[in-house]
Order: C-alpha cells, then sequence, then structure tokens
C-alpha cells in the first residue's frame, strides 16, 4: 500500500461578498488529490480536500516541500502498525521534517490541507465515514449521530441594506437553521447596531444571534462595539481584535459579559494555548473557532484541543470555522460543540452533500466511506480533474 501521486489545483471563489476587512474578489483555494495504489470498484482510491475558505490558495509550497518528501518516503513508514492503512499523524510528521518551530502561517495551511485529504483517503480505505474513523482514534470511537449548525452570513454587498439583510435571515431560517451570525464593522456603530436591532426583532431570540468583526477592529473601535453590543447579550462577539493581540482581547473580554469567539485566524496548537492563557477568555462561554485544514490537519487538531481540555475548555466550546463537509466530518467526530455553514455563499465549496437537509438548526452526519464529496456534483466534478 502507498500513496503513488499528489496532485493540487487553484480554483477562484468568484465573490463579491465584503467584511469588515476585505472582499472576496481575488480569493482563491487549493483543491488536492491524494492517489492511493489501493483498488475499490475497480478504481483506485483517492483523498480529497480543500484549504477551507479565507485563505489564498497555497499549490507552491506543497510543490515544493511538502508534496516531494511524501513522495519520497519509504511507503511503509507512512502507514500505521499493522500496515493495513495509512497513517495521517505519521504523514504530518513526515511533512514537517526540516521545519523550523514558529512560522505556522507559512506551511499550516498547505500542510492542513494535505493532511485532511490523506484522512479522507484513510476512511475510504477503512470504509468508514471520516468522522466514524476520527472518534475511533480520538474520541473512544464516540461521534454525534447529527451536528448543530449556524449560517455564517449577514456580508456586506453592493445594493444590500436592512431589507435584504431580513431576507436573507428568513431565507436561511426557511432553510432549517436557528442560528444566525451577520457581519459587523463594515459600517458606523449605529448603522450596524441598526442592523442588530433589525435582526433580532426578527429572530425574536438574541442567543440566536451572533456577529462577526473579522478582526478588523484597532483599540478604540473595539471596545466601542463591545461597549455598544454589549445590552444585547449575543450568542457571541466574533473576533473583536487581532487574536494575537491577547492584551486588547482581555480588555475588550473585561467590558464584554456576552461570550466572545475567536481563534479561526491562529493555525497552531501553541497560538491557541497562548490565546487561552494571555486572551482574558472565559472557559465557561467563549467559544474558540480554529479551521482545522488550516491548522496542519485533524491529528494536530486532536493535540489542540487535549490541550484545551487539560485547561478546563469543554470540546462544546469549539465551533470551528469553515462551513462545509470537511469541518461537518471533524465536529461530529471529535464531538465539538456546532458546525457553520455558508448556504449559497462560496459556491461549490459551499455547504454540504446536495441532498442535505437542515432540521431545526441539526444535520445528520452522512454514512458514506471519507468525507463524501462525491455527493457534492460540482466540486467533486472539479476535484475528479486532479485524476
Amino acid at each position: 500500500m502507498r500513496i503513488v501521486d499528489i496532485r493540487e489545483t487553484s480554483i477562484a471563489l468568484k465573490s463579491d461578498l465584503r467584511n469588515a476587512v476585505f472582499d472576496f474578489s481575488e480569493m482563491t483555494t487549493s483543491v488536492v488529490a491524494v492517489i492511493t495504489d489501493v483498488i475499490r470498484d475497480g478504481k483506485p482510491v483517492a483523498g480529497f480536500a480543500f484549504n477551507s475558505t479565507g485563505r489564498y490558495a497555497c499549490g507552491a509550497q506543497m510543490r515544493a516541500r511538502f508534496i516531494p518528501r511524501i513522495l519520497k518516503a519509504p511507503p511503509e513508514s507512512l502507514l500505521d502498525v499493522a500496515g493495513s492503512n495509512l497513517d495521517p499523524e505519521k504523514i504530518l510528521a513526515c511533512m514537517m521534517q526540516r521545519e523550523k518551530p514558529g512560522g505556522h502561517t507559512e506551511r499550516s495551511v498547505a500542510i492542513g490541507t494535505i493532511e485532511v485529504a490523506c484522512w479522507d483517503a484513510a476512511a475510504k480505505i477503512a470504509g468508514l465515514p471520516l468522522h466514524a474513523l476520527i472518534a475511533k482514534k480520538y474520541n473512544k470511537n464516540k461521534y454525534l449521530s447529527k451536528v448543530p449548525c449556524y449560517v455564517g452570513g449577514g456580508w456586506y454587498a453592493p445594493g444590500k441594506g436592512i431589507p435584504e439583510l431580513l431576507a436573507e435571515i428568513r431565507e436561511k431560517f426557511d432553510q432549517g437553521y436557528r442560528t444566525m451570525k451577520i457581519k459587523v464593522g463594515g459600517m458606523s456603530i449605529p448603522e450596524d447596531v441598526a442592523r442588530v436591532e433589525a435582526a433580532l426583532k426578527l429572530i425574536g431570540d438574541s442567543a440566536r444571534l451572533a456577529v462577526d468583526a473579522n478582526a478588523g477592529f484597532d483599540r478604540e473601535r473595539a471596545l466601542a462595539y463591545a461597549k455598544a453590543l454589549a445590552p444585547y447579550r449575543l450568542r457571541w462577539f466574533e473576533e473583536p481584535t487581532d487574536p494575537l493581540d491577547y492584551a486588547l482581547l482581555a480588555e475588550v473580554a473585561a467590558i464584554y459579559e456576552a461570550p466572545i469567539g475567536t481563534g479561526e485566524n491562529l493555525f497552531s496548537t501553541q497560538d491557541v494555548k497562548n490565546l487561552i492563557t494571555f486572551g482574558g477568555l472565559r472557559a465557561d462561554r467563549d467559544i474558540i473557532q480554529t479551521d482545522v485544514p488550516q491548522s496542519y490537519g485533524i491529528a494536530q487538531f486532536g493535540k489542540t484541543l487535549a490541550m484545551m481540555q487539560e485547561r478546563g475548555w469543554s470540546p462544546q466550546s469549539v465551533f470551528p470555522h469553515g462551513g462545509n463537509q470537511m469541518t461537518l466530518h471533524i465536529v461530529g467526530g471529535f464531538g465539538l460543540g456546532g458546525c457553520e455553514a455558508y448556504p449559497g455563499v462560496f459556491g461549490m465549496f459551499a455547504g454540504f452533500a446536495d441532498d442535505a437537509q437542515v432540521e431545526d438548526g441539526w444535520l445528520k452526519l452522512p454514512d458514506r466511506p471519507g468525507i463524501g464529496f462525491e455527493a457534492q456534483n460540482a466540486l467533486y466534478a472539479e476535484m475528479r480533474k486532479l485524476l
């Protein structure tokens, strides 16, 4: 058993959406195929992944360092003890050879994308859905049969005002979602507060509305928004600061009693450790939003989660960034708090299986082997081009 090839390509998201910091007009993502010599149904087993959304394609690092390291390694060195399947932990260690500690963002997305594709292949070889394989490895075979999902939306777009925002919320609730996240920071505070109040009036429950500032605030604006939003006691206030500015984040947390969400822009176990140690966050309410394919992948996330639990944080406090099929399995396999969803936002990269149905805010986990990209026709067609 061996990996015979790893291929990648870059695909444009083609989106005109905007948050408080940037628009997505130039955004790309890397799609990866890990091809093995294992035959199922007359075809080689291949694992697929993409590097979530919000990070540009990273094929240069893959081609220059990480793919060659895997392909040059003795095939048996990348297998589990029984020699019957790929071992993504060993593949991760192989990619990390001759890499200096620190500097995570330069490589974590490229490595994590390849690593998740290896998990897809391994799950297919094992004949298990990815969440079941994750649970077998890291969670004593315990996994969720269904996952709570919230909508990441409320973007700024040309010609989009409060009526259009409310129409978006109604549409998502008609689709079965019950919790919505909207953007803040792209307008003045009074304008954004008006958007929040209108959304709350429609939804009727502050526990079902979150806001996201996309780490775009300086100290003055972060504290001003915290004070303005505090009375509404929203589900969470996401990324009020740069997540590496621990002092400012702690300052915000000191005046904002409701939950804070952050961490999607951190890419290592060490970064998350520093965040929860020095950022003033509270394990009894705050939300950590690591994007797993962008953070060295599933095996390293297992170490991040263990570190958090040692410091009093529950897996239920983790809501990974990235509304996609990969994240859905990761939430289910590790028993995390919930999954993001981006229905109709990022084209073929948004959402879950084509026939997925959200019921009262919950989504059943798929039971086909691997991640199940095969049930996403448009995305799988692009992935198949790599074979």
